[in-house]
């Protein structure tokens, strides 16, 4: 076969695959002219068939990936949430675990789920909980690595975090939520008062889902982001003056969120 003909080859099957993939997730398109059955006979059927299997397939990776918010919605709403997003949003990575990456940024604009505004920040712990069991393995740093650093230069010391570490913000009680959801056990009743960050960290084999005291979000932030331990601290205390450095310094390394502390100078 000529290189031309590979080419054209090539862009003719380019070009079925963008045809076949279009109409996949929106069932008001029609079935592409360019699929036939047996003999070359129209398959609107068999097509329809596949369609749906694919919406289907889609909303119970959401399902799987959101255990939580499925609870706290039912089945019912949760799956029709969950259609709307799939229509909208096509995968865009080969890894179904990847998909869904922005339904919590979906959930905060879906219409009818404004009744429950804190849906949204649950959904992005279970976002971050799943991108968190899938991170990398790596030794966490341990306090005895940490004690080591002479004094003088501790202020200026840089932290790498674990590839698991994430950090979740929310203006409603959502690591609660979270943790009464995901239980499997009865929920409780949860008072929506008080705002709560959640610490997400995989030191060994199991996601841990901690709640960060005052402070404690923009410190990790800030070391995630490669300040030093002065600089994050400072900006710690600016927004909570209550933020008791050595505890989350001690709170950090016992969740396993740090992997290795580079020394800076005094």
């Amino acid at each position: 076969m000529s290189p031309e003909g590979s080419e054209g080859d090539f862009c003719g099957e380019l070009s079925y695959a963008a045809a076949f993939a279009r109409a996949l997730l929106d069932p008001d398109r029609a079935t592409p002219t360019v699929v036939a059955g047996p003999k070359s006979k129209a398959a609107v059927k068999r097509y329809n068939v596949y369609r749906n299997n694919v919406t289907v397939s889609l909303i119970n990776a959401l399902a799987a990936a959101f255990p939580a918010t499925l609870r706290i919605t039912g089945v019912d709403f949760f799956r029709a949430m969950a259609r709307f997003y799939v229509r909208a949003t096509p995968p865009n990575s080969p890894l179904l675990f990847d998909y869904g990456r922005d339904f919590p940024d979906f959930i905060a604009r879906y219409e009818y789920a404004q009744s429950v505004p804190w849906l949204a920040d649950v959904a992005r712990i279970e976002r971050a909980w799943l991108d968190a069991y899938h991170a990398a393995d790596v030794e966490p740093l341990m306090q005895r690595d940490l004690a080591a650093i002479p004094a003088d230069q501790l202020v200026n010391t840089v932290l790498k975090p674990h590839p698991a570490t994430r950090v979740i913000r929310s203006r409603f009680s959502a690591v609660t939520i979270f943790t009464a959801n995901r239980s499997g056990g009865p929920a409780s009743r949860v008072e929506l008062v008080e705002p709560e960050d959640a610490l997400l960290t995989r030191p060994a084999l199991e996601v841990e889902v901690r709640q960060l005291p005052p402070g404690g979000a923009i410190f990790l932030n800030g070391l995630i982001a490669g300040e030093s331990l002065g600089a994050a601290a400072s900006a710690a205390f600016s927004e909570s003056p209550s933020f008791d450095l050595a505890a989350n310094i001690c709170g950090l390394l016992e969740a396993g969120a740090f992997t290795t502390a580079l020394c800076g100078e005094s």
